[in-house]
This record gives structure tokens, C-alpha cells and sequence, in this order.
């Protein structure tokens, strides 16, 4: 990793985002192995807006993966399904283990 603090943290190897950095994971979007960054993060802040809606819960799914993530055009309702699915298998377990995630990475 590389960087004075003012120009923020890169690879010093390819300039680009430090390997640890990376938080990536996968999920089957129209029955492909496609990775989502930042998705547990995105997962834990729609679950604490405490929203009931399935819509409105797909709605802020998918706009927050917008932020770190590229979603064609074509496949946004592969990716809504598929964002709210990974969303429904959360379990008490796993909010508190991305809430732990999110509290080291800060």
C-alpha cells in the first residue's frame, strides 16, 4: 500500500486499489458467478433502515451497489432479484458478523 494520507491509500505495484482493500463477494445473478463489491456493507446499511417493502428494499439494494459497482442496463432485474435474495438469507449471525467487519475496517 502506498500513499502520504493526502492522496488517499493505492498499490504502490499497479496504482490501483490495495489488495486488502478489495471487498468483493460472490453472488449467482442469472445463473452467473458475478462479484459485488462493498455487498455485506450495502446488505447491513439497507437492514438498518429497517424497511418492510420489497420494493423499497430492492430500491436502495440496488442504487448503494450502483455506487462501487457497474450494473448493465439489460440484466437490472437479474441483479434486483438477485440482490434481494442475498438480502432475505441474512441472519441475526451474519448482521453481527459484518457490523464487526465494518467496525475493524473503519
Amino acid at each position: 500500500m502506498g500513499g502520504d494520507g493526502k492522496d488517499g491509500s493505492y498499490c504502490t505495484i499497479c496504482g490501483g486499489i490495495p489488495p486488502d482493500q478489495v471487498k468483493i463477494k460472490k453472488i449467482l445473478i442469472d445463473g452467473k458467478e458475478t462479484g459485488i463489491d462493498r455487498l455485506d456493507w450495502t446488505l447491513l446499511d439497507v437492514y438498518n433502515l429497517g424497511l418492510h417493502n420489497a420494493t423499497a428494499i430492492t430500491d436502495e439494494l440496488e442504487k448503494r451497489v450502483r455506487q462501487f459497482n457497474y450494473i448493465p442496463t439489460k440484466k437490472i432485474a437479474e441483479y434486483r432479484e438477485a440482490l434481494l435474495r442475498e438480502y432475505r438469507m441474512l441472519r441475526p449471525d451474519d448482521i453481527s458478523r459484518i457490523r464487526e467487519q465494518v467496525a475493524r475496517d473503519s
